[in-house]
């Protein structure tokens, strides 16, 4: 069935399908930047294809690829005939491919997604913000670029009316997982720390062996042995 939709899409578009592949049976097509609306209003309207169902819009960073550092990938499901397809484009950075909000309302977070972590803009997106990260965030965490080390700016705490929130962390907030003070954290606590969570992120000595995580092992042994 999903056979269909890629040659219902090439002899409608004939040469401005550039690719298709079908490898382990996920059938897709590649089509230029400048036709990425069309192509996905088609599917969606045609009465053979009827692509109703939008499951996801993603992104790709290949930083060393010099023709154009991102692939957007479009996945699509028909209600109607169950079959499915990949649409996938490529984007050069700062590029703009049009945005598929008006096409699927689903496609208008996924957009704001893929602008917050990688920062490609879509054209003619109604309401283009972050949406994971708060907006005085510097960057696109999910470029290969970003800094893993990277700190970020303390913002103020944000009271909301009608709405239960808890307090961020205080002064950690905003720091790189690797600076945060974790023995200062652990310390009075009866949670377990992973050995390794510390050489995973660039500490100097694994928690197992910190003052926290030796206090937190004794209160755990010294009530163990009262169950005892």
């Amino acid at each position: 069935m999903t056979q269909a939709v890629v040659d219902r899409l090439k002899a409608q578009f004939e040469e401005r399908v550039l690719e298709t592949s079908d490898a382990f049976g996920d059938h897709e097509l590649v089509i230029a930047v400048t036709d990425w609306v069309e192509v996905a209003q088609f599917m969606k309207d045609d009465g053979d294809l009827q692509m109703d169902h939008f499951i996801d819009l993603t992104a790709i960073d290949y930083p060393e690829r010099e023709s154009a550092r991102f692939d957007v990938v479009l996945m699509l499901r028909s209600s109607v005939t169950g079959a499915r397809i990949r649409m996938r484009t490529y984007v050069k950075d700062g590029e703009e491919p049009g945005t598929l909000s008006e096409v699927w309302s689903g496609a208008n977070w996924a957009e704001r997604e893929i602008w917050d972590m990688f920062g490609i803009k879509f054209k003619d997106h109604p309401d283009l913000r972050r949406i994971l990260l708060y907006e005085e965030f510097v960057g696109h965490p999910l470029r290969k670029d970003y800094p893993i080390d990277k700190a970020q700016p303390l913002v103020p705490y944000r009271e909301v009316d009608d709405t239960d929130k808890l307090p961020p962390f205080g002064i950690e907030e905003g720091q790189p997982f690797a600076r945060i003070d974790w023995e200062s954290r652990l310390a009075g606590s009866d949670n377990q720390v992973s050995p390794a969570i510390g050489v995973q992120q660039g500490q100097r000595r694994t928690l197992s062996d910190s003052e926290a995580a030796q206090q937190i092992q004794a209160r755990i042994a010294e009530r163990m042995a009262k169950d005892e």
